[in-house]
């Protein structure tokens, strides 16, 4: 009898067994499943692949540019690992410490933080270690642009470079299976920091991330992402070159990698002011080749993300991601993991996420870590029309694969405008709003000869004066903004006799007649492709005027610095003075200025912004001549062989 019911007990077990499997193969049918073990696992496996490929890459970064990296595989972690060593454990980078700055801002905000939000944290916790596009952004929000003004390409200099391939992840791993979803939401997100073809790369990488929680094909994952972008946009082409180049070299990536540098490594193709590295479309190119030369083996594609050079730690950690999501934790080797073996460390990298690059991010272990996201993930795809499941005695989750994305309209901060009478006025305000929604003035007015498009404040000004307005978007009564525009009869420093550098007095008209690169400060253009000049690098800090004098005395009451182009170790300045002609012929300072936006006078690169105006006012003086004096900025360049040289930037000075 005992063994009778033992049997029975064995037959109504196998039974249910059979019937559960059934059940979620008849939910699979009908949508997409995952359990909430399988997406804690992927989760946890795109945050490990994410910092492995960072950490890995970072001895490599930048190393194989001209040529690419030899074919002598692995490569092995080189000397970052004295870092992880140091820190025993994870450390934070720009590949990670973004998304995990995103994930503080969901569990604050929503699974949807708004621009405002986010760009109170970027503000908060971004105060160096931050380049090219993210450095660009991160100044503009200090001067009071808002995002998406801040990626803009009439505002950011670096719009097409490779920031957002490398901080965006996270909405997408918050995305399973919702391709659509993860690819307008990163769309939206990325343009806090880039514009136009600049985002596709992170459009497209969203789109892979989101569907490699269900599909394991690399050429189906890149054809999603094709899709997400658009057929015909600039890298879904790359996409099918790169993909024709495998096919035609399939056992030789070198020889893919020259043909990828020959057609996309050009500073002529791209924007002229961004180093060539760094440039979203190489860099893109570059991952999807790993990904297809790797198929799907961790460590080699991780050694062909890094082989094949320019911003390389960023592909790798991309791409490592991206198969961690693939696969799971089953991909990763345990010699990455465990890179001291397995005998140092109880968990990989000793469950440990130390901040060493944001202010005020609080560490973290990496467990922590993919929980949270794996929260912040189930509220998305509950909030997306998901449901929650119980099968068994397993949790799964049923994907709505046609959630979208609706990016909230945004009437975005700007600066105030300053400019002369007859110049030409274009301020984009109004983002994401519907058709029939526009800009409607709740008080105050603008000059004549400027007015409201749908979404801009545009024209030619005709008046002079300050003019405040309160703008609103029309479907959003509640979303009222502030903004200024300070329109001056004319710009003096086009009627001065000469232009004053340093000790030099240079006839203005003949500088420019010369095309003399001095000329840049008083052509009326601060386009972010337009010249920036710089004085004579020297080895010692020093003060650099520059100026303007007339045959008769003018009355001046405000100057327009635009400080063009920062380079990365000099190119600006961390004192400023203004002075003036008096009537005995000597240079008296101007002790009571007021500066907007406020420059940021620090010895550091960090937070230097770029073709930023600054409008600094002061009581209304009567001379022949005045002068701003520059305090150069220098530091020690990354270069070991390289010297320390300090020089100032100037791209225009306008009088008023």
């Amino acid at each position: 009898m005992h063994r009778y019911f033992k049997v029975l007990g064995l037959l109504v077990a196998c039974f249910s067994c059979h019937v559960m499997a059934q059940q979620v193969q008849e939910q699979q049918k009908k949508t997409t499943l995952i359990s909430k073990k399988a997406y804690q696992d992927k989760v946890y496996a795109s945050w490990l692949g994410q910092m492995i490929g960072n950490f890995y890459g970072l001895s490599y970064e930048f190393k194989y540019i001209e040529s690419p990296g030899p074919d002598k595989f692995p490569y092995g972690y080189g000397t970052t690992l004295k870092k992880v060593k140091r820190h025993n454990g994870a450390f934070s980078d720009d590949d990670t410490d973004i998304e995990y700055m995103y994930l503080l801002a969901m569990e604050e905000h929503g699974i949807t933080p708004s621009y405002e939000q986010l760009a109170q944290r970027w503000q908060y916790h971004v105060r160096d270690r931050v380049w090219f596009a993210n450095r660009a952004a991160v100044t503009l929000m200090h001067a009071g642009f808002g995002p998406p003004l801040t990626g803009n390409k009439q505002y950011n200099p670096h719009w097409q470079a490779i920031d957002p391939q490398l901080v965006n992840e996270i909405w997408a791993v918050t995305s399973p299976g919702m391709t659509t979803l993860a690819s307008e939401k990163t769309r939206w997100m990325a343009k806090i920091t880039n514009d136009d073809y600049g985002i596709e790369p992170a459009i497209h990488y969203g789109a892979m991330y989101a569907a490699a929680f269900f599909e394991t094909d690399i050429n189906a994952l890149l054809d999603t992402g094709n899709k997400a972008i658009g057929e015909q946009s600039r890298f879904a082409k790359v996409v099918r070159h790169m993909q024709k180049l495998y096919k035609q070299y399939p056992d030789d990536w070198q020889a893919a990698r020259a043909v990828v540098k020959q057609t996309y490594y050009d500073p002529l193709i791209n924007n002229s002011v961004t180093w060539p590295p760094v440039d979203a479309i190489l860099n893109g190119a570059c991952g999807v080749l790993a990904l297809l030369y790797g198929q799907g083996d961790f460590q080699k594609t991780l050694d062909v993300s890094n082989a094949l050079g320019f911003d390389s730690d960023n592909q790798a950690a991309t791409m490592s991601g991206l198969l961690g999501v693939m696969y799971g934790m089953d991909v990763i080797p345990d010699d990455l993991l465990y890179p001291f073996g397995q005998s140092t460390w109880q968990q990989p990298f000793n469950d440990k996420y130390i901040n060493v690059s944001r202010y005020d991010l609080p560490d973290v272990s990496i467990t922590s870590l993919a929980k949270r996201t794996v929260d912040q993930g189930i509220n998305n795809i509950l909030a997306a029309g998901g449901k929650q499941l119980e099968i068994g005695h397993e949790t799964w989750f049923e994907i709505n694969t046609n959630a979208r994305f609706s990016a909230p309209a945004t009437l975005a901060p700007h600066p105030a405008l300053v400019v002369s009478k007859s110049t030409p006025v274009n301020m984009p305000l109004l983002f994401d709003a519907p058709e029939q929604d526009k800009l409607v003035i709740t008080s105050g007015s603008l000059p004549q000869g400027v007015s409201l498009s749908r979404t801009s404040i545009e024209g030619t000004p005709s008046q002079t004066g300050l003019f405040n307005v309160t703008l609103v978007a029309s479907n959003l009564p509640k979303k009222t903004r502030e903004y200024q525009l300070h329109v001056y009869d004319q710009n003096l420093a086009r009627t001065s006799e000469y232009v004053l550098f340093n000790q030099e007095i240079l006839p203005r008209e003949q500088l420019a007649s010369d095309k003399h690169k001095l000329a840049a400060i008083f052509d009326d253009n601060t386009h972010i492709n337009s010249p920036t000049f710089y004085s004579e690098p020297k080895n010692t800090s020093e003060q650099v005027s520059y100026g303007y004098q007339w045959k008769q005395p003018v009355s001046i009451s405000a100057l327009l610095l635009n400080t063009g182009l920062a380079h990365e170790f000099s190119g600006w300045f961390t004192a400023l003075n203004v002075q003036y002609l008096d009537n005995q012929n000597n240079w008296q300072t101007i002790e009571q200025t007021s500066m907007s936006p406020q420059y940021n006078f620090d010895n550091r690169q960090w937070l230097k912004g770029n073709f930023i105006d600054h409008h600094i006012t002061f009581t209304p003086i009567k001379t022949t001549a005045i002068r701003v004096q520059l305090q150069s900025g220098g530091v020690t360049p990354d270069d070991p062989n390289a010297k320390t040289t300090y020089y100032t930037a100037i791209n225009e000075l306008r009088v008023f």
